[in-house]
């Protein structure tokens, strides 16, 4: 986790109520919660998105917009969950539905988000995103799209942005490195582009990479040049 060229490491464990509190004390290591400038969280799973994103929005309220650029939504409820597993119910978790002990203190409105990315919803999370009328673009994300998305899901003239980004949003057949592919991904350049569009028109106040599974040299490499211009693009704003 790095804030205002600030460092902090988080050691984790199987307890995830355990991990989220480390998280929270990370962010209080680095000036908050809320914290001040960019915060660029490193996973980890999707699951250790959860404190970072509620100081954010502790931080800015309704000016906060969640981009979440994933292959998944991560919005099941503990009870339509195939699998059980927390990194796919944190987006929902964050809308104050999820796992005791693992939800935050002041819910982030279903409205304040959008999906740019994703492909596989399993059936409650298609239900949710339909019922709360969530913002979800199409898996090939245009930027002129993105923008006027975030625009409309901004309840304030001036909205913020925290980026989230699983990299399975990424076609597997250009980036292998993670737990769950999903076919018909954005390649890296396009995914830069967007969050390069993103930067320049908002504010980018949080950065989440996750779900890397080191497997192959080539994944390393392209993440070696990635992710430096994806933390400077952000930055810049």
């Amino acid at each position: 986790m790095v804030g205002a060229d600030r460092r902090v490491r988080v050691e984790v464990d199987d307890d995830l109520v355990s991990t989220s509190a480390k998280v929270r004390a990370a962010l209080a290591d680095l000036g908050g919660p809320p914290f001040e400038g960019l915060v660029v969280t490193a996973g980890g799973d999707c699951g250790v998105e959860l404190q970072p994103v509620a100081a954010a929005r502790e931080r800015y309220g309704d000016r906060l917009v969640v981009v979440w650029f994933d292959a998944h939504a991560d919005m099941n409820s503990p009870a339509s969950s195939p699998s059980g597993a927390y990194h796919g119910m944190v987006l929902r978790a964050l809308t104050g539905e999820g796992p005791e002990r693992l939800v935050p203190e002041e819910a982030l409105p279903p409205r304040q988000i959008v999906l740019a990315g994703v492909r596989e919803l399993d059936p409650g999370e298609l239900a949710f995103v339909r019922d709360q009328r969530i913002r979800h673009l199409p898996p090939v994300v245009d930027a002129a799209a993105l923008v006027q998305a975030i625009e409309a899901a901004g309840d304030a003239p001036a909205p913020v942005v925290y980026v989230h980004i699983d990299f399975d949003v990424l076609d597997p057949q250009e980036f292998a490195g993670v737990g769950s592919p999903a076919p018909g991904g954005l390649r890296p350049g396009e995914l830069l582009a967007l969050v390069t569009a993103v930067a320049e028109r908002f504010r980018v106040v949080g950065l989440g990479l996750m779900e890397y599974e080191p497997s192959r040299k080539e994944d390393q490499e392209l993440l070696s040049e990635l992710v430096p211009q994806l933390v400077r693009a952000c930055a810049r704003s």
